[in-house]
């Protein structure tokens, strides 16, 4: 299975419930905490067009927000 990075901060309830879903079922991910980072911050902006956390990403292509049906759809792509 891939590794998925995670854009996330660390007040947001939807990246926890995310990342323990994750490791719940086993998937690897890399965590980018884009709090205090503002280089990460301009990243993620520059890849979705939003500041919207969670963003889950897979060679390119990710998911915004916490949607299990999606990450999986993500990961078999």
């Amino acid at each position: 299975m891939a590794t998925l990075q995670i854009y996330s901060t660390v007040t947001c309830p939807w990246c926890d419930k995310a990342k323990a879903w994750m490791q719940s079922e086993g998937i690897a991910y890399e965590e980018i905490d884009v709090t205090s980072d503002e280089a990460k911050q301009q990243e993620l902006i520059a890849l979705t067009h939003q500041r919207t956390v969670p963003v889950l990403v897979n060679n390119g292509a990710y998911v915004i927000g916490f949607d299990p049906a999606k990450i999986k759809a993500l990961l078999a792509a």
